[in-house]
């Protein structure tokens, strides 16, 4: 809603505007302006709701949990605590939530788990942000806890390893896709699992769907890695993520760190973890892990490198007073936190949601870096938006705020493209959802498809895929009338 001056300032005497007056004349700075009359605006005022991204819940919000009634601030803030009481089985689950949610839910979790491609494991914190009354639809739920009565059959066309990163290995642990950037995967484990996680062929523990390759959190397997990155000079940044960073202990990650930055050429370094928005009390409570990342930086910053921590939030109800303080002790010691976002339906794909994640993000120093085009993720078909909607969706983000916070939405083009502009297909099929990237950087001869969800597409689009048959006759026009049969298309 947008508010003329006179109504704006009729609401601002009841609102936290009232308070301008006070601010003035405490800040020393602005006390001249006490008095000055505020001029005339081209523009009229926004409404109160634009600025809900500035509030953040304080409340001892997880005494809702009938478990955790009794909890105290310091329990719960304390990370000991979140990793005991961590739900890693239905059971558990179960046990939790019983008196504020349904047992045919449970059972329909149960169902969920034996098709999902990770295994179940939420903190206390992300179980206590869930609204229990719909958890159908709640965005956290939505992301961490299967259910199988929503879950939709996977794209004939999907992959284990939708990205290609072991076909771009050189050593265990180790992707080097782009000439001057790797990927270090340090560890197999994480604080919480993601349904969607696109390393679901290696990240967590076996599923009955997924035996699952290891990389081992061990000094020793790393060598290589760190020998293969010492001898290639063209590597000027490093990735490390897993699994994910805030699960190795405080002296491993400072090893990582200070190997890493004694490699002359390595200039940027990025510690990558979803830590942040599924625990954030670790950061504040677990001083030894904070202080090594901030150690980490410093020492970087000696050297004239660049160490930045990269996270992963995708809903704002992942935020809370918590995560703000959180974000304020790393910024006061100097650490740049990004973040990665996934395009996830029903979690942020409706621009309400999207901007509402993007400006709380800024207010507290986490600038908006990617939105990714959901993976083709075995299990998640549920989850996946089209190509079609995320266009429209950043036509409409774009401006809303400064342009250094405004994500970029891309495409991890499947088969091993890379990151692509979500725009800057060759080629988009609305109908049959196919649309076609080229990665010039990567391989100049190849193409890289990607396929919307199929209950995304026109009725006409749903029945061409009902029939299998023709699975293989829609790619191949999908590439004619692209006009790039002469390149080689990345199916596998």
């Amino acid at each position: 809603m947008i508010y003329t001056k006179q109504e704006f300032e009729k609401i601002r005497k009841a609102s936290l505007f009232s308070n301008l007056p006070n601010i003035i004349t405490e800040q020393k700075p602005l006390s001249e302006l006490k008095n000055q009359e505020i001029p005339d605006h081209d523009k009229s005022f926004v409404g109160l709701k634009s600025l809900s991204h500035r509030e953040f819940n304080s409340t001892e919000f997880w005494r809702d949990i009938p478990a955790f009634k009794n909890v105290t601030k310091d329990e719960f803030l304390d990370v000991k605590f979140q990793n005991k009481n961590t739900v890693r089985n239905l059971a558990k689950l179960e046990e939790f939530t019983k008196g504020i949610v349904d047992k045919s839910f449970i059972e329909d979790v149960r169902q969920g788990i034996k098709h999902a491609p990770m295994n179940l494991s939420i903190s206390p914190y992300l179980l206590s942000l869930i609204d229990w009354a719909n958890p159908y639809e709640d965005p956290l739920r939505i992301q961490f806890i299967p259910v199988q009565s929503i879950t939709k059959e996977n794209h004939p066309k999907l992959m284990l390893d939708s990205l290609g990163e072991q076909g771009d290995s050189p050593v265990d642990g180790l992707v080097h896709r782009y000439a001057d950037k790797v990927l270090f995967l340090a560890l197999d484990v994480c604080p919480v699992y993601c349904r969607f996680c696109t390393r679901s062929y290696a990240v967590g523990g076996d599923t009955e769907l997924v035996n699952k390759m290891k990389f081992n959190n061990a000094p020793e397997k790393w060598k290589k890695a760190f020998a293969y990155i010492a001898s290639r000079p063209e590597i000027e940044d490093v990735v490390v993520s897993g699994g994910d960073a805030y699960m190795l202990a405080p002296n491993r990650l400072k090893l990582i760190g200070e190997t890493l930055l004694s490699i002359p050429h390595i200039r940027r370094i990025r510690i990558a973890t979803k830590g942040p928005a599924v625990m954030p009390m670790k950061i504040l409570s677990d001083a030894n892990w904070s202080n090594a990342l901030i150690d980490i930086v410093k020492l970087g910053r000696e050297k004239g490198k660049e160490v930045a921590l990269h996270t992963h939030f995708n809903s704002a109800n992942e935020i809370t007073e918590i995560t703000r303080q959180a974000m304020l002790h790393l910024f006061k010691n100097g650490v740049i936190v990004r973040n990665q976002s996934v395009l996830i339906k029903g979690v942020n794909n409706t621009l309400e949601s999207m901007v509402h994640l993007i400006k709380k993000l800024s207010y507290m120093n986490v600038q908006p870096y990617y939105v990714y085009q959901h993976d083709m993720v075995e299990g998640t078909e549920d989850m996946r938006t089209s190509v079609k909607q995320t266009i429209e969706l950043e036509k409409n983000v774009r401006g809303i705020t400064a342009g250094f916070n405004t994500p970029l939405f891309v495409m991890d083009a499947p088969g091993g493209g890379g990151k692509r502009d979500v725009h800057s297909c060759e080629y988009y099929d609305e109908v049959t959802g196919i649309s076609i990237y080229r990665s010039p950087s990567v391989n100049e001869q190849n193409i890289y498809l990607y396929f919307d969800p199929i209950e995304s597409l026109p009725t006409l689009g749903q029945k061409l895929w009902e029939d299998k048959t023709i699975h293989d006759e829609l790619i191949k026009n999908a590439i004619k009338n692209s006009g790039l049969s002469s390149y080689t298309p990345v199916l596998s």
